[in-house]
């Protein structure tokens, strides 16, 4: 029996699917798992054990053309099941041309009309008195075809996973043989779901009178983390130095993470790392939040009329003040640590 999830979103999005693969593997044991992504998320799925086959679409050089070859090689299974996570019109399109009797995904896919089942993904998702995590929505697409499968309202029972190696954990050693270390992500592709620059130079500062400092995140954020940590000891930028699995290693036994809501933040859920989720813009009620059990979410304590301003954020603040974060403290970040 072969299954297919889709999930073509960002890279975030990818490795809150992987407890979704997982989910599906121990109601389908017997069945192999495909998995439908982006080119550039494959590393957070390729070596899972609940995932047996990898397609990546390739977007950059004609992306509609790669999609169509790849529907063309992806048609020579039957898939007992299709489940799109995704919302948008290509994973719809990939859905659709599927052979199989269940294509199951949400009613705001424009090509929802050609699935089998379909339920509504609600932001926010409030559960009686429980707000859901994304990781939930998830998990009813499968209960559609698994109506036994019980959704538990504490979410961070679904933490995803990571095909994290021991050579991952080899190549952190230099770095997390100290005895008191602090793991920092600042940047983020969208301006307004990141803390400001000063502020992290500031937390930077208190940090680095504790333990080593590292700063991460992809070769392009390194300039902003050299700003960051100027003139502070202690303090170490690894921006480009480190794949995504590496940095999720050097995570898992930090001190304590600080990051924005981005990415980093579900690869510190993966390994349970101790995090602080600094959330500026955007809100905990989207359900994005931090899934570690020694976790917390700060935010502005003033209600802003503007915020949240939009799903995703912005290139810049609407309103030119951006107090949701300038109005979060320094202290209260400091103090998340225990």
């Amino acid at each position: 029996m072969n299954i297919l999830i889709i999930q073509t979103a960002f890279i975030g999005d990818t490795i809150l699917a992987s407890h979704f693969a997982r989910a599906v593997k121990e109601q389908y044991p017997n069945s192999s798992i495909h998995f439908f992504l982006r080119k550039g998320n494959e590393s957070v799925i390729q070596g899972l054990t609940s995932v047996d086959k990898v397609w990546v679409w390739e977007k950059q050089g004609g992306k509609t053309r790669n999609l169509m070859n790849l529907i063309g090689e992806m048609r020579k299974y039957d898939y007992h099941a299709v489940f799109n996570l995704h919302r948008h019109f290509n994973s719809g399109l990939v859905t659709m041309m599927m052979k199989s009797p269940h294509k199951i995904g949400f009613t705001q896919n424009p090509l929802s009309l050609f699935y089998t089942k379909k339920i509504k993904h609600q932001i926010p998702h409030h559960n009686g008195a429980h707000l859901w995590h994304e990781v939930q929505r998830n998990l009813q697409l499968l209960k559609i075809l698994k109506p036994d499968l019980e959704i538990s309202n504490d979410p961070k029972k679904y933490k995803p996973e990571l095909p994290i190696q021991q050579k991952n954990f080899d190549k952190v050693s230099e770095y997390t043989n100290v005895e008191n270390y602090f793991v920092m992500a600042p940047a983020s592709v969208w301006f307004t779901k990141a803390w400001s620059e000063h502020k992290y130079h500031e937390l930077t500062e208190r940090l680095a009178t504790m333990g080593v400092v590292y700063l991460i995140g992809a070769p392009t954020d390194f300039d902003l983390c050299e700003r960051i940590r100027k003139n502070i000891p202690h303090t170490v930028n690894l921006c480009g130095k480190l794949n995504l699995l590496d940095s999720a290693a050097l995570m898992k036994t930090a001190s304590r993470v600080f990051v924005n809501d981005s990415a980093p933040l579900h690869l510190a859920s993966a390994v349970n790392a101790k995090t602080t989720a600094i959330f500026c813009s955007t809100v905990k009620d989207f359900g994005y939040f931090t899934l570690a059990d020694d976790s917390v979410v700060i935010e502005t304590p003033e209600k802003l009329d503007c915020r949240p301003c939009g799903l995703h954020g912005h290139k810049a603040c609407p309103q030119m003040h951006f107090n949701c974060s300038e109005k979060i403290q320094i202290a209260t970040v400091v103090n998340s640590i225990n």
